[in-house]
This record gives structure tokens, C-alpha cells and sequence, in this order.
């Protein structure tokens, strides 16, 4: 028999990555922007701490919230197929037999080879084989609501509190460039470890985010700078 070896992917982690990513990019954006929105805007120190806050909290409850909803809604779409699949095989075993041969067929598999194969998968697991190859979802793929939701919410208030922390530590009268610069290379460094991890090139992904990072701040601090009282 021959010995077998484990492989790990990048892959794998693309459920988490995606959420955790996703949340700490968001929470460092969000509140980076919302922060010299308000100092542009001619607000003391104290009102700016208190926004960045306040938006670290509401920030990582609406990612929370909005992760949750969508991933639950695809966990739906995915139990919805799986159950019409689990009953066109309860209906017409022989016609999805001959389906998924045809799946093998289109990958390059001769049709003895295809009959063989999908009969040996069906008889082991007909549901398993038809949810993977026909549908194609898989334990990597598949909806996990609760843990997107959780990571989502972390990464966020992980993420939002790094321009706090800037915030707490700069001089009020050089505010607004330090946060600006520390923003952006904390969205580079986020960048590039995000690449690493998902084994993507780091340079076009750190260039990237910092491009449109750098632009959601540059719009938010004129609008605060447009509608403020100085």
C-alpha cells in the first residue's frame, strides 16, 4: 500500500482569513477616516477620542451583524440545495448516476472510467459525492455564520483600536498627519501579512490596500474639513 502524505493548502484558511481581513482592514479604514473627518472639522482631542470609540464599538457590532446575516443567508442556499439534491436521489437514483459520470466525462475521464467512478463514489456516499462535484460545496467552502460573524467582530475592534492607540499617544497639534501615516502603513503591514498568510504575492496586495485606504481618508477628511465649524 502505498504511503500516504499530508499536503496543507493555503486554501484552507480562506474562511477565516477572508472574515479576519475583511474586519481588521475595516476597523483600521473606518475609524482612521472617522477620526480625521472630525479633527478636520476643528474638534478638540477629547471629541475626537470619544468618535473613535464610539466607532470602534458600533464599527465591530455592524460587522458582526452584517457577517452574520449574509453568511447565514448562504447557509440557507446551501442546506436549500442539499436538500433537493437529497430527494432527486431518493426520486431518480440512475438519472444522477448518470450525471455525475457526466462531470467525470467533462473532466477527462472516458466513459467506462466515468460510469466506474461515479458508481463506486455513490455506492460509498451518493449525497457527499454529488454535494462536492455537482454543487460544489465542500468543508472549505461551506457557510459557518457564527464564526465569520465572531472573527469579524474581533478583527474590527482589534483593527479600530491600532488608530486609537495613535490617537491616545499623538500631540493634538500634529493629529491629523500622524494618524494619516500610521494608518496607511498599519493597512500596508495588514496587507502584506494577509498575502503571506494566503500565499498571494505581498506587493500588488499591500499596494492596494494602501491605494484605496489612502483615498478613503483623503475624501473623508475634506468632507469633515467641508462641513466643519472652524
Amino acid at each position: 500500500m502505498p504511503k500516504s502524505h499530508k499536503e496543507t493548502h493555503k486554501i484552507h484558511t480562506i474562511g477565516w482569513l477572508r472574515a479576519a481581513v475583511l474586519g481588521a482592514n475595516d476597523g483600521i479604514v473606518s475609524t482612521a477616516s472617522l477620526v480625521l473627518g472630525v479633527a478636520a472639522s476643528g474638534a478638540d482631542h477629547a471629541n475626537i477620542l470619544v468618535t473613535g470609540i464610539a466607532g470602534l464599538a458600533a464599527g465591530a457590532m455592524s460587522m458582526a451583524t452584517g457577517e452574520y446575516v449574509s453568511v447565514s443567508s448562504q447557509e440557507d442556499t446551501e442546506k436549500a440545495a442539499l436538500n433537493k439534491e437529497r430527494q432527486e436521489l431518493e426520486e431518480d437514483f440512475t438519472s444522477e448516476h448518470a450525471e455525475l459520470a457526466a462531470i467525470y466525462v467533462r473532466r477527462g475521464l472516458d466513459l467506462t472510467l466515468a460510469n466506474e467512478v461515479a458508481e463506486k463514489l455513490m455506492t460509498h456516499d451518493a449525497l457527499g459525492a454529488h454535494t462536492l462535484d455537482e454543487l460544489g460545496i465542500s468543508e472549505v467552502t461551506s457557510a459557518k455564520p457564527l464564526q465569520a460573524a465572531i472573527s469579524s467582530a474581533c478583527s474590527f475592534a482589534v483593527g479600530a483600536s491600532l488608530p486609537l492607540g495613535i490617537i491616545i499617544l499623538a500631540p493634538a497639534q500634529h493629529l491629523i498627519p500622524i494618524v494619516a501615516v500610521g494608518a496607511l502603513v498599519l493597512l500596508a503591514v495588514l496587507g502584506g501579512l494577509a498575502a503571506q498568510a494566503g500565499g498571494a504575492r505581498i506587493l500588488p496586495a499591500v499596494v492596494r490596500v494602501t491605494f484605496w485606504s489612502a483615498l478613503a481618508l483623503g475624501v473623508t477628511f475634506e468632507v469633515g474639513a467641508l462641513f466643519g465649524a472652524k
